[in-house]
């Protein structure tokens, strides 16, 4: 067992705050879905002629829903869409300045940057509806996610190890945030489903020294799940399970579940999937934690989390969804929603209890 006093620590929280910091990496989408709403759709021509309903725009810009939804939101976020009653229009902002034609349009200068490789990456994603690197002909398979059947990249050992230390970036900071603000006093064993490297899990381990947990996902993931099981300190109250968390008996027994940053990478029809199996396992007073990040219940931004939703879009099957829609996939799966309790970097929790 390793000497508690060389352990890494999970309690102390960052003394400065790294919300900026992401949201500068993430801002680059900002631009691309401008200018492809402005360049590549006619966007605002279009919704100058008459207000539209989301079902009419995303059929005359030949768009699945996931991605009209991406895009929409990010514009309205950007205070450039509104919608009244289902119809979507235009602000003042919009129709004056990015309406072809009119006396103060920009649209040509956004236009500028239409055919860069970040805008023609990002209209090919609207228009297909599947995250890079899931192409048949692309060497490395889709990056964030493994689903059966799909080339991932998450099946190699190197290209697990990078990702997951990649994502563990955001991680490290935000665990200590959700372990202060969750209260676990009462649980005894917590499920973390796609737990990744782990560190939520050990972070609330660390903060409850009578909790033991089980860290479910892919094999090549778990390898790093239990270093790190072991650098924290908390190896002996932590046990590792691979499996496929649609396809495989979710492990048993556990009081509390943990979806960690896990439902924003899966369309609505897969998230219902994986909150119905959590709920199914729960006891009666068990509840399920999901901790990620929330629009607003009207799809309207924030900005910061509309633009992470269009890098969740890109690299994975799913995107940011609202309190409104999480608290929906709860009470389907019979589960009473709580509110929201803020942790760090845009993120939060959301209780279900059974």
């Amino acid at each position: 067992m390793p000497n508690k006093s060389t352990n890494r620590s999970l309690t102390d929280r960052p003394s400065t705050d790294p919300t900026p910091l992401f949201e500068h990496f993430r801002g680059m989408h900002g631009s691309e879905l401008l200018t492809a709403a402005v360049a590549h759709f006619n966007l605002f021509g279009r919704l100058n002629q008459a207000p539209t309903d989301i079902e009419t725009l995303r059929k005359e810009l030949q768009l699945e829903l996931r991605p009209a939804i991406v895009l929409l939101t990010a514009l309205k976020a950007m205070g450039l869409l509104k919608e009244t009653a289902g119809q979507f229009s235009l602000t003042e902002l919009a129709a004056e300045h990015l309406v072809p034609g009119g006396a103060f349009d920009c649209g040509d200068y956004v236009g500028l940057a239409a055919q860069s490789p970040g805008v023609l990456s990002m209209v090919h994603l609207l228009k297909t509806n599947r995250p890079l690197g899931s192409d048949d002909d692309d060497a490395g398979g889709a990056a964030f996610i493994y689903r059966d059947g799909m080339k991932s990249a998450m099946e190699s050992e190197d290209s697990a190890r990078h990702f997951t230390l990649a994502l563990a970036g955001r991680a490290k900071n935000v665990a200590p945030a959700l372990a202060d603000v969750i209260s676990l006093s009462d649980a005894q064993l917590l499920l973390d489903v796609g737990g990744g490297t782990g560190i939520y899990s050990h972070a609330l381990l660390q903060k409850n020294p009578h909790l033991r947990a089980i860290v479910f996902d892919r094999p090549q993931v778990l390898k790093i799940a239990a270093q790190m099981g072991e650098e924290y300190g908390v190896s002996d109250r932590c046990e590792f399970v691979s499996g496929d968390m649609f396809a495989d008996k979710l492990p048993t027994g556990a009081d509390t579940i943990l979806l960690s940053n896990i439902l924003h990478d899966w369309d609505l029809p897969e998230c219902q999937q994986l909150v119905d199996r959590c709920a199914q396992i729960l006891p009666p007073g068990g509840r399920l934690l999901i901790h990620d990040v929330f629009l607003n219940d009207a799809l309207d931004g924030p900005l910061p989390i509309a633009l992470y939703s269009a890098s969740l879009f890109s690299f994975t099957e799913g995107r940011a969804y609202s309190g409104a829609e999480y608290r929906s996939m709860l009470a389907s799966a019979g589960l009473k929603p709580e509110p929201i309790i803020p942790t760090l970097v845009h993120c939060g929790v959301l209780v279900g209890t059974k």
